[in-house]
């Protein structure tokens, strides 16, 4: 993949009534940015605020949208792990 193609990436969103949004994007920033003006998705257009609880990088559009539709697939309980096992490994943040 060289510097200027677009790198891709598989995300989620917790909704105001703590349900989850699967989305994929070229863009995280962007994407999270048209979502939290009530421009995204018609399904978090009706449950903002969102937050973003998870994402994964992807080798390209076709692999993240793959990963997009496995992951929509899995029961609730399931996203919650994915999200829960993603928190525990990042590192704690350092206090100034």
């Amino acid at each position: 993949m060289s510097d200027d193609s677009p790198s891709w990436t598989v995300y989620m969103l917790r909704c105001r009534d703590g349900t989850l949004y699967t989305g994929a994007t070229n863009n995280l920033e962007r994407r999270l940015a048209t979502h939290g003006r009530g421009r995204g998705a018609a399904y978090t257009r009706a449950r903002l605020p969102v937050t973003l609880v998870w994402s994964e990088p992807a080798g390209d559009r076709g692999a993240a949208l793959r990963r997009e539709a496995a992951i929509k697939r899995l029961s609730r309980g399931d996203k919650l792990l994915l999200v829960g096992a993603a928190a525990r490994r990042k590192p704690p943040r350092k206090r100034k």
